[in-house]
């Protein structure tokens, strides 16, 4: 996933209101941008660090700025967090089209945000599939790392992702394949866990899916300020 226009680099004031941020500019202007993220971002508010910001002309929006990346090191080198939770899906989107992952080839044809179970949309839903199944593909977001390596999801509660999980627990059950693809935007990630520590009933749901046999995926992204792009798996901690 390209970005449309060249990213602005600033340094971050500070993140209030969960969906805003203040930024300033190489030159010297301080502004306020559009955090497009719903979690703690537990990690990656620190005052001065280094962000990239992207921009619209939009006349209906308030802020033309939008906050995309910033620069986080875990102790072994700097690297590059992608924080805008809107991307994953086309991430995923456009490797799964180019067949780049390897357990989601084989299906004629990727539709996005499609109704399915109860009130919920699933993120793709591939079909065509050998023998006429379908995939459902639910995307989960990740950037936390509390530890050099090991990415976790999820940051904060999520009864959402609770319900996620059982719903494709449910299109299993009535005989289709469904996948939980957990997407780590940032470079460093060699491993990935649950953070069972930060929601407990999320861990509790996600051993109930899997061995219903929801598949579970985790790559990791290739990030720049001029694009992010799917990079390779992760492994899983084995609990």
């Amino acid at each position: 996933m390209k970005f449309a226009n060249p990213l602005i680099p600033g340094k971050l004031v500070q993140r209030y209101k969960r969906f805003l941020c203040d930024v300033t500019l190489d030159s010297g202007e301080t502004i306020t941008a559009t955090c497009p993220n719903t979690g703690s971002m537990m990690g990656l508010t620190a005052p001065g660090s280094a962000v990239w910001l992207s921009t619209s002309d939009s006349p209906t929006r308030k802020y033309r700025h939008t906050w995309e990346l910033i620069e986080n090191d875990m102790g072994q080198g700097p690297t590059l967090v992608g924080i805008n939770t809107n991307h994953p899906n086309a991430i995923v989107a456009e490797a799964i089209e180019a067949g780049r992952i390897e357990d989601l080839k084989g299906f004629g044809t990727l539709r996005r945000e499609v109704k399915y179970g109860v009130n919920s949309r699933i993120d793709i839903l591939l079909e065509g599939g050998i023998g006429g199944r379908s995939c459902y593909v639910e995307i989960k977001n990740v950037h936390l790392m509390r530890q050099p390596g090991l990415a976790e999801f999820p940051d904060s509660k999520t009864e959402r992702g609770v319900k996620h999980l059982e719903e494709l627990a449910n299109m299993v059950a009535i005989g289709h394949r469904a996948c939980m693809l957990y997407l780590v935007q940032r470079g460093d990630a060699t491993r990935f866990d649950l953070a069972r520590d930060i929601d407990p009933a999320y861990a509790a749901a996600f051993a109930k899916a899997k061995a219903v046999g929801v598949e579970m995926l985790c790559y990791r992204c290739q990030i720049s300020p001029e694009a992010i792009t799917l990079d390779r798996p992760v492994d899983f901690v084995k609990a």
